[in-house]
């Protein structure tokens, strides 16, 4: 493959512990943009939320949000690829069949429904399936969420690639969560950090030694020296 664009999800990827953006990740993302690579966010984190962090980190300003929900090309331009309705509704059985179900405080969504972490994450998919509803239950690590069924990072990704011109073949995926894997199985090469679970490890081509900000600099420099036969110079911007 020849890379061109990275895909990289934000939670425990670009942040370390407690969700404190890792400094030096952001010199190496900010080093890739530099070297002509584009850099694209993909989260289960709202599109406004990525589109401000592409801003402050100097990447991409296409990112992907909700999952794959929401890609958007400014504050104002967005894509929904899913609807919310069906995952309200699906929302309203899980909390009436299963104790804990709740709904997490996070940024208004467009495409999803965010929960807390507090129940069986088993059992509430056993619901769904029981229900035969449209939609899939994803952990990100970061919460639970209601997806439309069939709506991932790799549909998303898959649209904001076509409006950047760039193959999928050509792109490299970088995650920690069962979320990434559908990008991991859509690009050419694809990068699991060491906090990420068991089956996306086993989706990606390559695993890092290192974890969160720590493991995504790993990746990187994986990258630039497989690829590129370079080296990210942490002390020569230029």
């Amino acid at each position: 493959m020849n890379p061109k664009a990275f895909a990289v999800d934000v939670d425990g990827t670009i942040t370390e512990d407690g969700g404190v953006v890792n400094l030096e990740a952001v010199f190496a993302l900010r080093w890739m943009e530099k070297f002509g690579l584009r850099v694209i966010l993909t989260s289960g984190r709202t599109p406004l939320e990525l589109f401000a962090l592409a801003i402050y980190l100097g990447t991409t300003r296409v990112v992907v949000g909700e999952n794959g929900g929401v890609v958007a090309i400014s504050p104002t331009t967005m894509a929904l690829l899913a609807d919310r309705a069906v995952c309200l509704e699906a929302y309203e059985i899980l909390s009436r069949s299963i104790e804990g179900v709740k709904i997490k405080p996070v940024f208004p969504r467009f495409t999803d429904v965010v929960l807390e972490r507090s129940f069986d994450i088993e059992a509430g998919r056993r619901v769904i399936e029981q229900h035969n509803l449209p939609v899939q239950l994803n952990d990100s690590k970061y919460a639970y969420h209601i997806n439309q069924k069939d709506v991932n990072k790799a549909t998303g990704l898959m649209a904001a690639l076509k409006h950047l011109s760039i193959d999928p073949e050509n792109t490299v995926a970088i995650g920690d969560s069962e979320t990434d894997i559908p990008m991991f199985k859509l690009c050419g090469y694809s990068i699991a950090l060491a906090n990420a679970p068991t089956e996306a490890k086993l989706a990606a081509k390559h695993v890092t030694s290192s974890g969160n900000g720590e493991g995504l600099v790993e990746a990187l420099n994986h990258v630039a020296e497989e690829f590129f036969k370079a080296k990210i110079d942490r002390f020569n911007q230029d």
